[in-house]
């Protein structure tokens, strides 16, 4: 018996030989494989099938919730990520740690299809834009009930002021509750100021009786049912609850919020820069970009499928924001370590029971 198994092992190794590059074991089939990583229902799944059916690399889908549970399953190492979709402060973070290889841009013959200014957007975490390729795009605001809100919503103070007391949703991420008072507050959304962090803090811990919930893609669905009155949500989440009830209205606060990027990159563990760049460039296609846009309805980098859309899509500030609309936004950056920390312990201290 031990001899039958020695031989098997034998053969196993020879043939993972003969294979080489075109994977053998984890990394696939004979004709390869690439795991990639990103949220859950943030791909069409049929664009995994297409892919695969084109070129005959399988794709395996990882998902994650928030970037910080990204990033905790990432460096556990229990799996190795060859592609990973992510926002823009921590990518930033994945980049300062070297976790990613450059990308090849030219290597993308539909990379054109991402307009400039996304590319200027990208920079903010990626320079030289040498390791991730855009996504995906948006705001963060308020989602709102027009049938039981008083007056027209501008301000996050609206968050703040008591009106809406049990009524009020606020967003299960760190930097996305800190950013709305932040910005409230009249203070960048990446300050690394204590002082102004701990302002911050007190404003949330004086909110925090009128919380109804601190949650993720569950927001929009409680103010679409009635059950809460406004929820801070991600712009493609507002588009969403509109078509759900006409009465919800999308707001993003004069004071200024967060312009968030998601994008891909290729990580360090992966073998076949060929295969993930041959991925991205799928991803960048127009017929893709349009699939995972009306998956999604978040908004789209790709300047192809936004020319595609209608007068009436393109008039939606949700799925394509006003260019002026966006003036005292900013897109989140990582904070220094000290600062990291600081808010980290802050916000477990606001999560408390």
């Amino acid at each position: 018996m031990k001899k039958r198994v020695i031989s098997v092992l034998l053969a196993g190794v020879l043939a993972c030989s003969m294979l080489g590059a075109t994977g053998c074991g984890s990394k696939g089939g004979e004709k390869g494989s690439l795991t990639v990583f990103s949220y859950g229902e943030y791909m069409d799944p049929d664009v995994l099938d297409l892919f695969t059916e084109e070129t005959g690399i399988e794709i395996k889908y990882e998902e994650s919730l928030t970037p910080e549970e990204m990033y905790t399953k990432y460096k556990s190492g229990a799996i190795e990520y060859d592609l990973l979709c992510s926002t823009d402060y921590m990518l930033q973070r994945f980049i300062e740690e070297g976790e990613f290889q450059k990308i090849d841009r030219s290597a993308l013959e539909n990379g054109g299809n991402i307009g400039d200014k996304y590319w200027e957007l990208a920079a903010a975490f990626d320079p030289e834009n040498a390791y991730t390729v855009p996504y995906f795009w948006g705001t963060l605001g308020i989602l709102y009930d027009t049938t039981r809100v008083k007056a027209p919503v501008d301000s996050w103070e609206v968050l703040f002021n008591g009106d809406y007391a049990g009524e009020v949703i606020m967003q299960n991420s760190m930097r996305d509750t800190y950013m709305a008072a932040l910005k409230y507050l009249g203070y960048s959304l990446n300050t690394n100021d204590e002082n102004e962090i701990r302002k911050a803090q007190e404003l949330l811990l004086k909110q925090k009786p009128d919380v109804q919930a601190y949650l993720v893609d569950e927001a929009r669905d409680e103010v679409v049912a009635g059950n809460a009155v406004m929820a801070v949500v991600y712009s493609g989440e507002a588009y969403l609850g509109h078509q759900y009830n006409e009465n919800l209205a999308y707001v993003i606060p004069k004071e200024g919020s967060n312009v968030w990027l998601d994008a891909w990159a290729v990580t360090k563990h992966c073998d076949d820069l060929e295969a993930a760049q041959k991925f991205l460039d799928f991803l960048c296609r127009e017929d893709i970009a349009k699939k995972n846009f009306e998956y999604i309805y978040y908004s789209t980098p790709n300047d192809a499928v936004v020319e595609s859309l209608s007068d009436e899509e393109r008039a939606d500030e949700a799925l394509v924001p006003a260019e002026d609309a966006t003036d005292n936004c900013e897109v989140t950056q990582q904070l220094e370590p000290e600062s990291n920390d600081l808010m980290n312990e802050l916000w477990k201290e606001l999560k408390a029971d």
